[in-house]
């Protein structure tokens, strides 16, 4: 029973926070289970759950519960959850905000229910998965607006480059790219926001599992940034090019409306690569021999026979 308590006080402090942030957990769901923006929040708890029980089977921890960071956790996550409460009733600030608010509540307040049940080390060693709880909260408009543009503008200026390096002239007037027979503008539909956000999410997940190094994990990540980026200006860029060069079926066929799985799989090929090679990098590290079994140690020995013979020889 002792054994089983930190588990049933988890239960029960996770129990009581879908009580309390029932409605703002039921419209995050609505809006991934409706909007492609907010897709990977599917994916998000099970990931998490799964990493922490990998790590604790792993390591075979022993629960040693830290009542006082996580009575101060729990205590933030009802203050947050309160101020998002007092938004709500004074119509201040945007329901959006509001839901971000509640359900960054909510996290801080599983956090905070885990230190309380299971102990800073067992919270530090699952630090990983705690932490990608994050990406549960959906973003306001304003800042998944800003992000949408910023894709929207990168995608067009890769697709230019393309163009450029092939030899087709192009003239590029903000989203707006014109080549010889056809004028593509990069809506927000085609910003790939939700194959960009998958991608990030999947390449945490893949460098926490296959790699050790924090700045190779951190390195493996940032590129999927950029990647994101240069794989939608590719689909961009092979749509017009098959539409003006082979068929202009191409511009409005299956490629264009469901194509993003075949960009997403190529994109997901050069993380494999990139994570390929940081992972024969760190088993080359791992293989070298450490200081202490090098041979430029090893004459501490003979030093201390030397003088012994040469004092067996004088005493003789």
């Amino acid at each position: 029973m002792t054994k089983s308590l930190p588990r049933l006080r988890f239960v029960a402090l996770c129990g009581l926070s879908l009580i309390l942030w029932w409605h703002p957990l039921r419209s995050t769901l609505g809006l991934a289970l409706q909007q492609d923006e907010f897709t990977h929040i599917l994916l998000i708890l099970p990931i998490s759950a799964a990493l922490i029980y990998l790590e604790w089977k792993s390591r075979k921890a022993r629960p040693e519960p830290n009542f006082r960071i996580g009575s101060v956790l729990l205590f933030l996550a009802i203050l947050i959850g309160l101020i998002g409460d007092w938004g709500r009733r004074a119509a201040s600030p945007a329901p959006d905000v509001q839901l971000s608010l509640s359900m960054f509540a909510l996290v801080i307040w599983w956090v905070g229910a885990f230190v309380f049940c299971f102990g800073d080390r067992i919270s530090r060693m699952c630090l990983f998965p705690l932490c990608f709880l994050l990406w549960l909260i959906p973003l306001p408009r304003f800042a998944l607006g800003t992000i949408v543009s910023l894709l929207q503008q990168g995608s067009a200026w890769a697709a230019h480059v393309l163009f450029a390096a092939v030899g087709v002239p192009v003239a590029q007037d903000g989203v707006l790219l014109s080549i010889p027979g056809l004028t593509v503008q990069v809506a927000q539909e085609c910003s790939s926001v939700r194959s960009s956000s998958i991608l990030l999410v999947t390449t945490m997940v893949l460098a926490q599992l296959l790699l050790r190094s924090p700045w190779r994990k951190a390195l493996v990540v940032g590129v999927a940034v950029p990647l994101s980026v240069a794989k939608n200006g590719l689909r961009i860029f092979t749509i017009a090019m098959l539409g003006t060069r082979v068929d202009p079926g191409f511009l409005t066929g299956r490629l264009h409306r469901d194509g993003g799985i075949v960009f997403f799989a190529v994109s997901l090929a050069v993380v494999f690569a990139l994570l390929w090679i940081s992972w024969q990098a760190e088993r080359k590290v791992a293989a070298q021999p450490n200081d202490s079994s090098s041979p430029l140690v090893a004459p501490g020995p003979k030093i201390q026979r030397f003088p012994m013979t040469i004092q067996t020889r004088i005493s003789r």
